[in-house]
């Protein structure tokens, strides 16, 4: 038994043994016999055999134009226009201004035909602008013009500063808690906390040996360009005090 034939080949089958007289039903036996059941059906062998006796040669599939496409290109432009005017939009808000169209030919009008894809916006702690980027870009250039002066000491000279909020309270999270206990050791509870509301900010620098100073603001103070300065001040006594100690200690060091 041939299994798995082209359809031409029992097509061409169908049509030698009508040429012969055979019957439908008999060519439809014989195929079966070859190609087994599941070759063509009876019906579609008679179809076949009317067709050749009719004055059909071809054995092939009639060729077909195929299903035009129901995407126009003022239908693209119209759809980008809209998404131009909101780029918020959805494919359900889309489907409103466009109720002739269906979703699945909106979603491929803009996935595929006007490539757009669906981001976030990435979040950055503050939008600076232009002066801001140009003070950046001036701080850049100087610290670049003294390491090439001073190598990698000058590096010990650069202090970074950020503020954070500091919660009076920090619960344990779960994974602090677990244990390694036996598996038949009773059970642990814990009644479960949150951060506290009361919490206080505080002013962290640090250079690249480690933390210099660290400045908690008083309860009901704000941070304003007093406080700030007092903040600096501090933090240049603490400077003065930790590189004092070094110096202290390089020169007592054999």
């Amino acid at each position: 038994m041939i299994e798995s034939p082209a359809p031409c080949e029992v097509r061409s089958v169908i049509r030698f043994l009508s040429a012969r007289n055979l019957s439908a039903a008999d060519i439809h036996r014989q195929i079966c016999e070859v190609y087994g059941a599941t070759a063509m059906c009876e019906g579609k062998v008679r179809k076949w055999v009317r067709d050749f006796k009719t004055g059909r040669d071809n054995v092939h599939d009639d060729s077909r134009s195929g299903r035009p496409s129901v995407i126009m290109d003022d239908m693209v432009a119209s759809v980008e226009a809209k998404i131009l005017e909101n780029k918020h939009f959805t494919i359900s808000t889309l489907s409103n201004d466009f109720p002739e169209l269906p979703r699945s030919v909106l979603y491929k009008i803009v996935s595929e035909k006007l490539n757009f894809r669906k981001l976030c916006s990435r979040w950055v702690p503050k939008l600076l602008t232009e002066d801001h980027k140009n003070k950046g870009f001036k701080c850049l250039l100087n610290f670049l013009a003294h390491y090439n002066e001073e190598d990698d000491a000058m590096l010990s000279w650069i202090v970074k500063g950020d503020e954070t909020w500091v919660s009076h309270v920090t619960p344990e999270s779960k994974q602090q808690s677990m244990e390694w206990r036996h598996t038949h050791s009773p059970v642990r509870v814990k009644a479960k906390q949150t951060l506290s509301q009361c919490k206080i900010m505080a002013s962290i620098f640090w250079d690249r040996h480690g933390v210099l100073f660290v400045d908690f603001m008083q309860r009901g103070t704000t941070m304003n360009a007093v406080a700030y300065g007092q903040t600096l001040r501090k933090l240049r006594r603490a400077i003065q005090n930790k590189r004092l100690h070094a110096d202290r200690g390089n020169f007592a060091t054999p």
